[in-house]
Parts: C-alpha cells; structure tokens; sequence
C-alpha cells in the first residue's frame, strides 16, 4: 500500500516537472525592458500679481479749530544814510592864467569917471613868483565898451615895487587912452613881468569883465528958499 502512494507521488511530480520545463520554454529568454529616460517636466505657472490698494483713512475732528500760528517778528537794524551834499561848482568865476604871479589884487569893482563922484580910482597889487628876477611889473589897461563891444588902445603903466617881490598901482581913468571917447566900460588888464633886461618871465590872462568905468552923474539938490515974513504994525 505505501509502495502505491510512492509511486503516485512520483508521478505527480514528474507530471509538474514536464509542465515547468514546457511553460519555460514556450517563454523563451525575457527580453530586459529600459524604462525611458525623457522626463516631462511641466511648464512653470504664470501667476499674476495684482497690486493691493492700501486707503489710511485720516479722521477729521469737527469742531476744532486748527491752531495759529503765531508770526514771529525780529527786529531788524534800520540804517540811516545820510546823502552827501552836493557840491554846485562854481562856473561863473573860471580860473585864469597866472604864470610867473603868484596873486593879482583889484581893490574895487568899480571907480568913476568924473573926479566929483567917488572913488575915482583903483588900486591894483601884485606879487611875482620870482622876485629875483622879477625887476619890472608892467600893467596894461583898455576900455571895451558895454553896449557895442567896441575896444580901446591898450595903455602901459610901469608899476611901482614895494618890496618882497610885490608891486601896485593906483589906477585912474584919466591915464587910460580913450578916456574922452567912452563913458560906462568894462576896464580890462593884464600884467607882464620882465627882468632887467627886459626878457618877459610871467603873464597874466586878460581879466576882462571884472573892472568897470561908471560916468558920474550928479543929481542936483533942491535949495530951500526963506521968505521972510513982514509984520506990519
């Protein structure tokens, strides 16, 4: 009896063997399966970004009132000028020539022709700038009529020295050439110094309307009558 069931056992598993070794071979060699190396790799999303609007909502207190502000003044230094004066220069009197003098005198501006009437004449003084040489001071003198401009002759007066380099002389219209011929002029000089040897060495400018000749008119004084009174008895 157990010799039966070896048999069957043995026949079972010679029966398995021959169904293996057939499912093998039908099989035959498994090819190897490489899985593939490309990868997907998804594209990257996109997601825009909206900007968020922020309000800062800012209260308003009715009612109050907003403070003033309050000006500040600074006292700023106030400056005084003072505008200089003006000075007006004097165009009436111009500065004339008096090379080789140093000061030329006229005492008056005017004398008369007549010798009743007063002053009739003028004293003129002058003063060299070189007294050394300065040995002879000569005044020259003219008449240029007022209305008509008319000249006369010049007249030459040697005047007389003092000393120090200072000559005068007192000038009269009687010793003016042309004296009978004009009546109310402008007296006109000019003075020259010269040494001895009669070489010029100074000169004024023409003083020409700074002297004048006025003729003398007397206005006559009424006289006073007496009549005498006769009382009779």
């Amino acid at each position: 009896m157990k010799k039966i069931y070896f048999l069957l056992a043995c026949a079972v598993l010679s029966i398995s063997c021959s169904l293996g070794a057939l499912s093998f071979g039908s099989a035959g060699t498994p090819t190897p399966h490489f899985p593939s190396t490309n990868t997907y790799t998804p594209r990257p999303t996109v997601t825009p970004v909206t900007p968020t609007v922020t309000f800062t909502l800012t209260p308003t207190q009715v009612g109050v009132k907003s403070p003033t502000p309050t000006q500040i003044i600074t006292d700023t230094p106030v400056v005084s000028v003072t505008p200089l004066a003006l000075i007006t220069p004097n165009t009436g009197t111009p500065t004339l020539q008096m090379e080789g003098f140093l000061t030329v005198t006229v005492f008056g501006t005017e004398f008369y022709k007549s010798g009743q009437c007063q002053p009739g004449m003028i004293k003129i003084t002058a003063q060299v700038a070189d007294p050394v040489n300065s040995d002879i001071v000569d005044l020259f003198v003219r008449f240029k009529s007022k209305r008509e401009g008319t000249l006369g002759e010049w007249t030459r007066i040697t005047m007389q020295t003092i000393g120090a380099g200072t000559f005068t002389h007192d000038l009269t219209p009687q010793e003016i050439k042309g004296f009978e011929i004009f009546r109310n002029t402008w007296v006109q000089y000019q003075l020259v110094a010269s040494t001895s040897s009669a070489r010029e060495i100074g000169r004024t400018a023409i003083f020409k309307e700074s002297l004048a000749m006025v003729e003398c008119i007397l206005t006559p004084t009424p006289s006073l009558t007496i009549t005498p009174t006769v009382l009779k008895p």
